[in-house]
């Protein structure tokens, strides 16, 4: 089969598009026949050598994909050959075919198409878990949204309208704004060209209930000086690459909570919890009342781009490879 392989850690171009054997189950691990993967800014620092786990070589990137089980190891219990399925696999998703754990393998509701499937475990499962579990947020809070046109944000952007918040949406560009808009946000902040803290000040002089940040960088400190009263500041990564130094007079003053949002260790931790809630969002797909932006597709031999227009924050919504 072919797979996108990362023979070392480095730049995105020093993956290789190479032939290996298919790889077989263990006894709790399921093969799966990939027909969509989702991109995410986490697969460019597993190539790079940056993110929290470092698997071993040779490997390909690719943490969510969408499929066909084509074998069942004899202890992965509750699925069969020709199931129809979701899977968060961590990495190894740039490929024709992946195995991955049974406990991290989900059936697919029918009418999903196999791009939205691949394409929402990382966003809406982050968002929904940081909404829901991390800020408690409540029906009519306000919700600030940073970088709010990438996978994470416009997931934000979505769960948040859903979930009974006012939504203020913060991008980089009136491109990027128009589809934040689009999925429901109920305020737009262009801060390459506004002010931030001003901006969200003249709409909110009380501040905001929460703010999610999957950007750090430089709008940070200046998203945190518009929280109001017991906010919540939801910490989900840093995009654009740099981790921000936060002056700690800022919660004392504001009473506000700066909370971290580490969905993959949420996922090991609580793993009955993790599955209600992807089960959750299934229906929720299956109902059509949250849907990815696809923004495009890519074939695996093309997938290196994808992952350059991530790295240039070039992405609106998600980019799906399809092996």
């Amino acid at each position: 089969m072919k797979i996108l392989s990362c023979q070392q850690f480095g730049p995105i171009d020093s993956l290789q598009l190479i032939e290996v054997p298919t790889p077989q189950p263990k006894a709790k691990e399921i093969l799966i026949e990939v027909k969509a993967c989702g991109a995410n800014f986490p697969d460019i620092l597993l190539v790079e050598g940056k993110y929290q786990f470092r698997p071993d070589f040779p490997f390909a990137p690719g943490g969510e994909v969408a499929g066909i089980i084509k074998e069942v190891g004899e202890e992965a219990k509750g699925f069969k050959v020709g199931d129809k399925v979701v899977a968060f696999t961590g990495w190894g998703g740039y490929a024709e075919a992946v195995v991955t754990h049974y406990s991290r393998v989900f059936l697919l509701p029918e009418g999903i198409d196999w791009e939205v499937a691949s394409s929402c475990l990382y966003t809406f499962g982050t968002v929904y878990h940081a909404l829901k579990d991390r800020a408690n947020l409540q029906k009519g809070e306000t919700l600030l949204v940073l970088g709010a046109a990438g996978g994470i944000g416009l997931a934000t952007v979505e769960l948040g309208k859903y979930m009974g918040a006012t939504v203020i949406a913060a991008a980089s560009t009136d491109e990027k704004l128009q589809v934040c808009q689009q999925k429901g946000a109920d305020h737009l902040i262009n801060y390459q060209e506004q002010d931030l803290k001003k901006s969200v000040k003249t709409l909110f002089p009380n501040g905001v209930d929460i703010i999610l940040d999957p950007v750090g960088g430089q709008y940070t400190e200046p998203a945190l000086r518009t929280i109001g009263w017991n906010g919540r500041y939801l910490v989900v990564g840093f995009t654009a690459g740099d981790i921000p130094k936060i002056p700690l007079n800022l919660p004392l003053l504001k009473g506000c909570q700066i909370v971290g949002v580490f969905w993959g260790a949420f996922s090991q931790r609580h793993p009955k919890a993790y599955r209600q809630q992807i089960n959750e969002l299934m229906l929720l797909l299956k109902e059509g009342k949250i849907q990815s932006h696809i923004q495009a597709t890519y074939s695996l031999e093309e997938a290196k781009q994808a992952l350059h227009a991530l790295q240039n924050r070039k992405a609106i919504g998600k980019l799906v490879i399809t092996p």
